[in-house]
């Protein structure tokens, strides 16, 4: 695994991916289940039919942009943990936003993306600024990155949770929700009409991909990134201001981060909730940045197949029989067995085991 090539390591990944699955039919078929049905409804709850391939685009949109906050660290050699915390406040960034300003512009389609812009950049901003906190106590106080980023995940969650449970909550809501956005704030519905999926929402997923392909393979600051990152001592000796690029990175992925929360808002939600009952992003992209070997481009089936597996399990949850414990287990096997191929080979080059460091 140290010495496989990108294309190597896919391989390997979509290997573990049917291995994982073959195995997660087995279980089922042995807990008494029919596995044909199974697969089946694996499936039609993946692609069988417009709806179900709008939803599974719709968690795929989300697994692409947070893979790629999640991609962007890792390729630095920044274990990056806080994507679900930097996506929740982005997200909640995004909403108070567009509620606090809308007053403020005119109605209607201009108004509408003039909204849609000021959100989005307050979501950046915000998953940017969140994300860059834990880079500086990394850069200028050698904190645990790892430790940093996972309390700063509580942290988001405990008070975006009680702002809107409390004052933030919207006028008359019994559910602990923010107010609603104006209804003219929202995404157009094109070739799917589905309220919670928008080619729009995807094609900002994509050109996000595409940026930040670029910035990583062909730009100086890439260089110097992915340099700081693995080679310290080697990027300060050719004049790279090694600490301040770390946190630069860390920024970096949470403004990747933070458009994903803005797309989740008003994509899906169009209100902002408590966080504790959002799902896992931020964690989830984890595997799938792992399954593309950390490259961009790659993010982009690897968010397709975490989608299509979401988008599965909630359909075979709604039309089967199924205990959605198995569903979450065979979903759960397929992360573990795509992880840890590319983790051991991650932690012996880190660690100059298994041959020649590179």
């Amino acid at each position: 695994m140290l010495r496989a090539s990108v294309l190597e390591r896919l391989a390997i990944a979509t290997a573990s991916t049917a291995l994982a699955l073959a195995i997660g039919v087995g279980i089922v078929a042995a807990a008494g289940y029919d596995p044909v049905q199974f697969v089946t409804s694996l499936i039609e709850g993946a692609v069988g039919g417009r709806s179900a391939i709008a939803r599974t685009l719709r968690f795929s949109t989300l697994f692409i942009l947070t893979g790629v906050a999640v991609a962007v660290a890792f390729r630095a050699g920044v274990f990056n943990i806080g994507v679900q915390g930097q996506f929740v406040v982005g997200g909640f960034a995004t909403i108070m936003s567009i509620i606090w300003t809308a007053p403020l512009l005119p109605g209607g389609v201009v108004g509408g993306v003039g909204l849609l812009i000021i959100g989005f950049v307050a979501g950046a901003v915000a998953g940017g600024a969140y994300a860059a906190l834990p880079g500086a106590l990394k850069a200028y106080a050698d904190a645990n990155v790892i430790i940093t980023t996972i309390m700063l995940n509580f942290i988001a969650t405990g008070v975006v949770g009680w702002l809107v449970q409390g004052p933030l909550r919207g006028e008359g809501n019994a559910a602990p929700n923010t107010e609603r956005i104006p209804e003219y704030v929202s995404f157009p519905s094109l070739v799917f009409d589905s309220s919670g999926f928008s080619v729009v929402g995807l094609g900002i997923a994509l050109v996000t991909v595409a940026a930040i392909y670029v910035v990583m393979e062909r730009s100086r600051f890439g260089y110097d990134m992915v340099t700081s990152g693995h080679q310290e001592s080697a990027a300060t000796y050719s004049g790279v201001d090694a600490e301040r690029t770390v946190v630069t990175t860390m920024a970096l992925s949470g403004v990747v981060a933070g458009i994903a929360g803005s797309v989740f808002a008003v994509m899906i939600m169009g209100y902002y909730t408590d966080p504790g009952g959002i799902a896992t992003y931020g964690f989830d992209a984890i595997a799938v940045s792992l399954l593309a070997a950390n490259n961009p481009l790659g993010i982009v089936p690897a968010g397709l197949l975490f989608g299509g597996l979401d988008s599965a399990g909630t359909h075979i949850g709604l039309y089967t029989d199924v205990p959605v414990q198995l569903i979450d287990g065979v979903i759960g096997l397929v992360i573990l067995f795509v992880a840890v191929p590319e983790l051991f080979r991650m932690a012996a080059q880190r660690t100059g085991l298994g041959g020649e460091r590179r």
